[in-house]
């Protein structure tokens, strides 16, 4: 493929099974990658024990090799990737847990779940639950789950959202606003 052929192209190439664009697409794709599994592995670092590699290689073989993505654009991309690298998480969470069942305590507040430093089994558990809650959210408001997920779970500032989704800074925040807010919610009535 030509060097005019933009990301997405090539990815939807891919995604189609055109095996010979992947080591070029992932060398183009890989630094946006790590970011994005450091952020994760970052909240989760007790819980999966992952390396960046790792995750992204199971993001490259369990989602991205088996073609099953749409893309629309690059944003879409990003956003999709950070989306299955915290399903990727969430996954490892529940194996974590189904080995080892801790007490039931109370829902942890979402402001409290970016901070997890010492992680345990109920911690485990709240992550399962957050991804249990974004899959519903995703059902309800997938334009809000996109920017949750992008923001709270991807790391990106919303400015950066709006340059990779094409929103404005207003439809970024109002979407992250009502994202949070049914999270919030719904965390509470657990």
């Amino acid at each position: 493929m030509t060097a005019n052929v933009s990301l997405t192209e090539r990815l939807n190439s891919f995604m189609r099974g055109n095996a010979a664009v992947a080591g070029a697409l992932l060398d183009e794709v890989l630094p946006k990658l790590r970011e994005i599994a450091t952020r994760e592995l970052k909240r989760e670092r007790v819980l999966a024990p992952l390396s960046k590699t790792e995750l992204i290689n199971e993001l490259w073989l369990a989602n991205l090799s088996k073609g099953e993505w749409q893309i629309q654009n690059q944003g879409h991309f990003f956003a999709l990737a950070s989306l299955a690298m915290r399903r990727i998480l969430v996954d490892h969470a529940r194996k974590r847990l189904a080995l080892s069942r801790g007490a039931g305590a109370g829902p942890l507040p979402l402001d409290e779940f970016a901070g997890l430093a010492g992680a345990s089994d109920q911690d485990a558990e709240k992550i399962v639950e957050i991804g249990m809650l974004m899959e519903r959210l995703e059902t309800k408001h997938p334009d809000a789950a996109r920017i949750v997920d992008m923001h709270y779970f991807g790391g990106f500032t919303l400015e950066e959202i709006t340059k990779e989704t094409g929103l404005t800074l207003k439809q970024v925040r109002t979407r992250w606003e009502k994202g949070l807010k049914w999270l919030k919610r719904s965390l509470h009535s657990i």
